[in-house]
């Protein structure tokens, strides 16, 4: 299968640490660059969104635990026409708009544990620049001129569009589109055929699937249209640098152009010696909704072939979630909203369900009972069920420490076999992007160790071979440390907690390079008492009384005390006036958008139902104001 390529300091927010576990072997990996789009402020996050977060987290949290380098880079795009209309219906600057809509995205990455690196703004001083930077490269190369566009424009998508591609006198996509004439530079899109074409057919990872592959081709075979990459009818977006046009007309740059350098800027382009620049570029994976294909697999590598840069080695395009077979609308009323579903379940079940009930790439159906029936059948049932009953078990009958094991029989090494060799598997799972084929392998080992423990039956060696049921439940417990290291990039906190479970302290003995039976848990080491590390979730109508049952998150972590929920509070009070007393001075956004995540990281750490939690009440306008 296509596999993915073997991927320090930032001026940008770090969010969580993307500093590198030790190698699994002793060669070193090459870093990895991997990137979400950066999300449109136009309107409020959905569950694609997290899809296609969800996704980059697991590739750069198994690449961390891997032994690569790794920078993953997410953010809102926010400038356009779209958004300085959605800003003016708000009654807002488009500026104090895209603020507002940001802090909706990136409220997400503590919410459902998303590692991010780096948020970046497209209304950050140095993305500006950057794409300057880009715009200066192309007109170095000779590829923009000035000319007159006429033509079929989506203001909802920011896209131009060809009689022929319009559909029942609509966009592809379903947006309406208006005729628009207008003076604008273009780009020589149409010189870059050839070379892209050659280029895609030499590389065949460089688009995945195959279908959108094959997709881009069929776009590309009748030729490309030079691109209208300015605009001169509004004007929030990135100003085109130079000298005055002949046209005295004052141009922004086209929002894809100018939104597309973010992957630039976050490494610090222009300065390709930056150290980020020198380590990451070129990306090793942007994963992207199938709706913006041509935009990354077209225009994106073009730009970058005029500007004389390396191309991605990687782009991958996923499909779209339905809603019990419909496609989510916010006027049908069947749209998910992530904040609620997250709140409702914990990060570990959405994540788990999403990345293992559909065929990465392809489309699904959402389903909350679906969602609920795979979290009791996989994650309490088989593993946390599994883990219990182990765990108390030893601590009841090997003095609560890890057992010493005697002669292993064929069915242990095998198990114990079966468990280090997982890892490999994994691996090609992630790198072919078979994201959904991670948690079916994990689940494999789990029904394996649920036979074994079954046949093997210690409580009942108890009476009859005490050394056997030992050696049994180490087996087990060596089983059950495999299994939380796996778990970690799909599920973190059913990891962690399963770790912490087993003794094993944070850092190098939470990396894959402690797979196999080199950092085995040694006899006689203490094991914490045991608790569940994830309940079975009631539906409404299972739950005693016919109330709903509390999410499953409250198990993962153990309940705070009066004083560390005081404590807590406390903390929040201090970042949100920090955030406060910053945008009143005029800081800039990055270090705004640094306290506000410090901020929106607190508040996770509280209960789901703790009144700082509560979503603001809307205000109503005054009579005044409608007027």
């Amino acid at each position: 299968g296509a596999s993915l390529p073997g991927g320090g300091g930032s001026r940008a927010l770090r969010v969580r640490s993307g500093r590198a576990f030790a190698s699994a072997s002793a060669v070193a990996k090459e870093p990895r660059f991997i990137t979400t789009p950066i999300y449109y402020v136009n309107g409020q996050p959905h569950i694609g969104h997290v899809y296609t977060s969800l996704a980059c987290d697991v590739v750069a949290r198994f690449s961390r635990l891997d032994g690569h380098k790794v920078l993953f880079l997410t953010g809102t795009d926010e400038h356009g026409q779209k958004v300085e209309q959605s800003a003016c219906k708000a009654g807002e600057s488009p500026q104090d708009f895209a603020d507002r809509v940001s802090d909706t995205f990136r409220a997400l990455l503590p919410l459902y544990d998303f590692s991010a690196d780096q948020f970046i703004r497209t209304t950050e001083a140095r993305h500006k620049e950057a794409a300057a930077a880009l715009w200066s490269a192309l007109v170095e190369s000779g590829d923009l001129y000035l000319g007159a566009y006429e033509g079929w424009y989506s203001v909802r998508d920011e896209c131009f569009y060809t009689e022929e591609e319009l559909v029942d006198g609509n966009a592809p996509t379903g947006a309406e589109v208006e005729w628009v004439a207008e003076s604008s530079y273009f780009f020589r899109l149409s010189r870059y055929r050839q070379r892209l074409e050659e280029h895609i057919l030499a590389n065949p990872d460089f688009i995945g699937p195959a279908s959108r592959r094959n997709e881009v081709l069929a776009f590309m075979r009748d030729g490309l249209r030079d691109l209208s990459v300015s605009r001169t009818t509004f004007t929030w977006g990135v100003p085109v640098p130079g000298p005055p046009p002949p046209d005295g007309l004052s141009h922004v740059m086209y929002v894809w152009l100018d939104a597309l350098t973010n992957y630039l800027t976050a490494l610090g382009y222009p300065d390709t010696e930056a150290a980020d620049f020198r380590s990451f570029w070129p990306a090793s994976l942007h994963v992207v909704g199938k709706d913006i294909l041509r935009f990354h697999a077209i225009y994106w590598p073009a730009f970058l072939m005029a500007a004389g840069l390396p191309l991605p080695k990687r782009l991958f395009a996923h499909g779209w979630w339905m809603n019990e077979g419909e496609k989510m609308s916010k006027s049908v009323g069947n749209v998910v909203d992530p904040v609620a579903l997250v709140q409702r379940y914990g990060p570990d079940p959405v994540r788990h369900f999403l990345l293992s009930d559909v065929t990465f790439g392809a489309d699904g159906d959402f389903s909350e009972k679906k969602l609920v029936e795979s979290s009791n059948a996989k994650l309490a049932n088989e593993l946390g069920n599994l883990a219990y009953r182990t765990l108390s078990f030893t601590q009841k009958q090997c003095g609560g420490a890890v057992p010493a094991p005697g002669a292993f029989s064929e069915d242990d090494l095998q198990l114990l076999a079966e468990a280090a060799a997982l890892l490999p598997q994994l691996r090609t799972h992630v790198d072919s992007m078979a994201l959904h084929r991670y948690s079916q392998g994990v689940s494999g080992l789990a029904s394996a160790a649920n036979r074994y423990i079954d046949v093997q039956a210690p409580w009942a060696l108890k009476k009859s071979d005490q050394a056997r049921m030992r050696t049994v439940l180490y087996v087990l417990i060596e089983v059950l440390r495999h299994l939380a290291l796996y778990s970690q990039p799909v599920t973190p906190r059913i990891g962690a907690a399963l770790l912490e479970q087993l003794g094993v302290p944070e850092g190098g003995g939470r990396s894959f390079a402690a797979v196999g039976e080199g950092s085995a848990l040694q006899p006689g080491q203490p094991l914490p008492p045991p608790r569940i590390v994830f309940q079975r979730i009631e539906q409404a109508d299972e739950a005693e009384g016919g109330g709903e049952a509390p999410p499953p998150a409250a198990a993962l972590t153990a309940a705070l005390t009066a004083a560390e929920e005081a404590a807590l509070v406390a903390e929040v009070g201090a970042a949100g006036e920090r955030v406060r007393s910053l945008k009143a001075s005029g800081a800039g956004s990055e270090e705004v958008g640094g306290a506000v995540a410090t901020l929106l990281e607190l508040k996770a750490r509280l209960p789901p139902d703790h009144e700082l939690n509560a979503k603001p009440a809307k205000k109503k306008k005054s009579k005044a104001a409608k007027a």
